[in-house]
This record gives structure tokens, sequence and C-alpha cells, in this order.
């Protein structure tokens, strides 16, 4: 089995290799290819890959190269993982929004239009020579902002599925609280990637009992100080939102907190500087501690599991293997298009994925939803078309900006920091 990296000399590609090793009997790769225009990067990291799975014993081969083409060709899986930009174009995504007051985030709010910007166009080629060179594979995707760039490539016609961490993150810390193994746990999962909530926590399958309201009764104060939320917000909701809703929830108290601090992206440049000659010794066999720090918890975890699901390398579940995915919704939420992508549990196999019914939304997190739907839509269509208008749209539209005054100066900002990444500004 082939297996090909997209953006293979980034940091977390260690913690990737890691998990190829450890979970190798769920997907048994014999081939890995990382790709990557920063040669010196990928040459520290294939090194480590190298020596991380030899130390496990595993017998797949890997290599190392910037030729898109020829690391894709024959794949069974893509996955994407690459930043445009780099870390440079993150810090700018954090800091512009601000001089604004709104949040400057990679993700979300205008900093997370920037990259969408920046990033659907670069993926859609990548994902064209994918078809050429592999037309059989599928294409895992973990660039941000997932949602907006899955619904890119789904509705081009790739073979893709969308892949966050967060779910299997919770999935970890409840199991974890609970004292039981994370397997054991099935989370009623809603919303859109990055902007969803915990309606359920199931012991033992979709179908078991829901040990929720006990981890809200007992552990409360632990989830709310790790969400960076009041516990009486989850009292009163009586669900677990991602931590990302606290740009929503606590718009105002983040921007003054960013205001004041240095960036997320300056801190991740200097870990990364750190990483980066961690790596070059070639005594290290193993993902360093540091690593843990970057981001990117349990991704391993949960992409050799989906990439195991869709190659049907092991024995599945009737209807396929249940795991939180980005998909097209195809009706799971009714007030939203089927062309909308949401992230839920779904039935994931060779054939591909589908969404499972989930629990009736409240209009308190339904209304959210819809919202920064109708964002995502603006914002793909701004990606494609380019154009300030639809830039100024769509930022028009977002939840967290909505008012005209700051989407035109945001606008302006956007386009002056990312001019030689826009084929049309």
């Amino acid at each position: 089995m082939k297996l090909a990296v997209v953006g293979g000399g980034s940091t977390y590609t260690p913690e990737l290799i890691d998990g190829f090793a450890r979970l190798r009997d769920t997907l048994p790769v014999s081939e890995l290819v990382l790709i990557d225009p920063a040669a010196e990067r990928l040459e520290l990291v294939g090194g480590l890959a190298r020596r991380i799975l030899a130390k496990q014993g595993h017998p797949a081969q890997v290599s190392t190269t910037d030729d898109l083409d020829t690391g894709v060709e024959g794949a069974d899986a893509v996955l994407l993982q690459l930043r445009v930009g780099g870390q440079a174009a993150r810090n700018q995504d954090e800091t512009w929004p601000l001089e604004c007051g709104c949040v400057g985030q990679e993700t979300t709010g205008a900093g997370g239009l920037a990259k969408a910007l920046r990033t659907v166009p670069v993926v859609l080629d990548i994902a064209e020579r994918v078809r050429r060179a592999a037309p059989d594979a599928w294409i895992i995707d973990f660039t941000n902002p997932v949602g907006i760039v899955t619904r890119a490539l789904l509705q081009a016609g790739h073979k893709a599925v969308g892949l966050c961490n967060v779910a299997i993150g919770l999935q970890r810390k409840f199991a974890a609280l609970l004292e039981v193994p994370p397997e054991r746990i099935h989370l009623d999962h809603v919303g859109l990637n990055h902007l969803t909530w915990e309606l359920g926590a199931r012991l033992g399958g979709p179908d078991g009992e829901d040990v929720l309201p006990k981890l809200l009764a007992e552990h409360a104060d632990t989830i709310a100080d790790d969400l960076r939320l009041p516990r009486a917000v989850l009292d009163r909701l009586g669900v677990v939102p991602s931590y990302y809703l606290r740009y929503y929830y606590a718009h105002d108290e983040v921007v003054r907190e960013l205001g004041g601090r240095p960036s997320r992206a300056a801190e991740v440049a200097a870990m990364e500087r750190k990483l980066l000659a961690l790596y070059a010794d070639p005594a290290l066999d193993e993902k360093p501690e540091l690593l843990a720090r970057r981001g990117g918890a349990f991704y391993s975890e949960a992409a050799v599991a989906l990439a195991s699901s869709l190659l049907r390398t092991v024995s599945v579940q009737p209807g396929g293997d249940v795991q939180v995915v980005n998909a097209y919704n195809n009706g799971t939420l009714p007030f939203l298009p089927d062309h909308a992508v949401i992230e839920v549990p779904a039935a994931v196999g060779p054939a591909g994925v589908r969404p499972l019914p989930v629990p009736a939304l409240d209009p308190l997190y339904a209304g959210l939803i819809a919202g920064v739907t109708a964002y995502e839509e603006l914002a793909l269509e701004a990606a494609l078309r380019g154009g300030r208008d639809r830039v100024f749209k769509a930022l028009l539209a977002h939840p967290l900006i909505g008012q005209y005054e700051h989407a035109d100066g945001l606008t302006d900002r956007l386009i002056a920091h990312n001019r030689e990444h826009l084929a049309w500004a």
C-alpha cells in the first residue's frame, strides 16, 4: 500500500509516522512518500521518519521528493497537510484582523478567509494532478480551513474526505475522565469544521447510554478549563462546544487577549525551529515531547483509522466504520443544502462516506451553523473566482464580522497582505 503526504516536510509529520508505526496492523503501509518543496526541512523530517519506523521494526520504505506528480503516482491515498505561505502568512492572518477589532485566527473570521483564498486554488491544482497520476486514490484533507477546502474538492468531483482532530481529541478526553477505553466512547458530534458541539457521549456505540450528563456533572470544571470558557456556560448549554466556539461566545475577550501577546504563529515558528534542530539529531528515533505542544494531537490515530476504512484493510462494521469526518450534508441537517460540507459521524468504507443521522438541533446551534455555512459558500466563491466584491460579501456574511465598515477595512487588509498569493489581485 502506497501513501503520499503532501506537505511531508511539516513538523507535524513525525506524529503521523509514529501512528503508522504503532498501528501497522490497522494500516499496513509498504511505501510512504513525503512531498514538499522545502528541501532542507524535508530531508530532516524524512530522516527522522525512517528512524522512527526502523526502531519499531516497520518495513515501509520512505522516500522524499519535491516532485508532486512522481510522488503521488500510483498512490492508494494522498494526505494533504500543506500551508500556503507558511507561518509568515499565518502570522498575518492572526494580526491584521485585530486592527479592525475582529478576532485574528487562521481558520475562522477574516484570517480564515485569507487562508481559504490562498489555499483552495493550490489544493485544486494538486488534486487534478493526483487524479491524473493516481486516479483511484482517496484524498484525505487535513488542510485548513478543512470545511471549505473539502467542499472545493468534492465540488470538483474528487474522491475526498475532510479530517479534523477536534472530535478524536474530545473522545480521548472524555474516555480518560470516565476511565474507559477511547473506542467505547461514541460522540454525537454535530456541526461544521471548527464549529461543533458534542450533544451526547454514548458508551459502547451509537445506541449506547448517553454519559454526557455524567461527564458534565462530575467534570465540568475540568472540561471548561480546557475550553477556556466559564463553567456556567456548560451548565446552561448542557452540551460541550468545540474550543473554537470561544471565538464566538467570547469574541471581544479573545480580541483583547490576542492584542496583548505574540501571535500563535510566532510561538509555533519558534517551536518549529527547535523541533527541526531536534529532528537533525541522527540519534533521535522517536517523536520528541515538544511535538505535543505543536498541535494536531491524535491526528495520526484519526488519519490511520480513516485511511484504513477507505481502503478496507481491516474488517469493518456493517455499513462501514463510524468516524467523524467532513463530507457532503446530503440531508443530514435538513436546514442546510445537500452540498454543504458538515462534520458529523459517518459510515466510512471503500464506497465512500455516508453521514449518519444526528439528534435534532436546538435553534441556538442550527442558526449559527446556517450562518457560517452561508459564509463558507461565499468564501468558496471568492476563492474560485476572486474579486474584491466577493471577498467583501464573504466577510460581511461572517457572524464574527457582520458590519460593513469592518468588512470594508478587512477586505483592503486581506488583499494587501495576500496579493502575492491571489492571481486576480
